[in-house]
């Protein structure tokens, strides 16, 4: 069991030719790791930023191995004061990769204590108070800084403007999805044939996490039940279990998308009225519930608010008069 827990926590590739999708973003990471690792250190920062789930810290570790140097990972969150940053920053080494999660969440005082650290490798930290005060400039190691956003729109334009590369990750396609989950199935001892693999694919919303996510759970199951062969009707219970439907659709999609066909017809609905009636809040609908429908054609936001489309009809087997 021990062996089969290391190969479970191995499920991360390690270097940029074993990472499945995103091309664009990989040739772009080539490039600068190519060009860091001809002038013997990084000039540049990177800014990761896309909907959760799809390896932006996956990609983070990638950077760091590819690199040669040790990952610091934090999270905007954390770092409340710029002592903690000035802490983080004094253990680090050169070639080293701080990854900051979240960053959009960074307090603004410690947004500026960063900014000479994207540009000049310095610290500038002030020490006493009142008129014997004085700021000192620490030098800082040759680091990496990667920002991780799942909200572009809230960080600052001085903060967002110091990173060398932005780049966006965006849901896999099917193709990506099916080589994704060949590559962690055959890490996890998972003997799964192209009939499951596909139909793990289609209800893993195009992230790679939900769909490492499902074969763990496979993995319980094959485990539990101590069977030799992972069979269609073994996947179509787990299903059941997890209440996921063929598109992936979990039991709060298909409440909003009845909502709106069956008790609000084809009228366009407000987000409020949809949060009220689902009895969820407002950020939830926007940032959980809709994206994904959005992506499947299933929902159209319109100025007067939400609608249903004959595709997400056709679906539910709904019919409307």
């Amino acid at each position: 069991m021990a062996q089969s827990e290391n190969v479970y926590n191995l499920l991360r590739p390690k270097n940029l030719k074993d990472y499945i999708g995103q091309s664009k973003i990989v040739q772009s990471l080539k490039l600068f790791i190519d060009a860091s690792k001809k002038r013997g250190n990084p000039s540049e920062h990177l800014l990761f930023y896309g909907p959760p789930g799809i390896g932006k810290t996956t990609l983070a570790y990638v950077v760091a191995n590819e690199l040669g140097g040790n990952i610091k990972i934090t999270s905007g969150a954390v770092i409340q004061k710029s002592g903690d940053l000035a802490a983080i920053l004094t253990n680090l080494k050169d070639r080293d990769i701080l990854f900051i999660d979240e960053i959009h969440r960074l307090p603004k005082p410690v947004e500026e204590i960063l900014y000479p650290v994207l540009e000049e490798y310095a610290l500038d930290i002030v020490i006493g108070k009142g008129p014997s005060a004085r700021s000192v400039r620490l030098d800082v190691p040759k680091i990496t800084i990667i920002g991780s956003t799942t909200k572009l729109a809230l960080l600052s334009a001085p903060l967002r403007d110091r990173f060398g590369m932005l780049l966006r990750l965006d849901f896999y396609n099917h193709d990506e999805m099916i080589q994704l989950i060949k590559r962690s199935a055959k890490m996890l001892d998972l003997p799964l044939d192209s009939n499951i693999i596909d139909k793990v694919s289609k209800r893993s919303r195009k992230t790679p996490r939900i769909a490492n996510r499902i074969l763990k759970r496979i993995r319980d199951m094959f485990e539990v039940g101590k069977s030799k062969s992972i069979d269609e009707k073994m996947i179509d219970d787990l299903f059941k279990l997890l209440e996921i439907d063929s598109m992936g659709l979990a039991n709060i999609d298909l409440k909003y998308l009845k909502l709106l066909a069956e008790k609000y017809a084809q009228a366009a609905v407000g987000i409020e009225t949809i949060a009220s009636s689902l009895s969820e809040d407002r950020q939830t609908v926007e940032e959980f519930i809709e994206p994904y429908l959005l992506q499947l054609g299933f929902i159209k936001k319109t100025p007067r608010g939400r609608q249903i489309t004959p595709k997400a009809l056709s679906h539910l087997n709904i019919t409307l008069v």
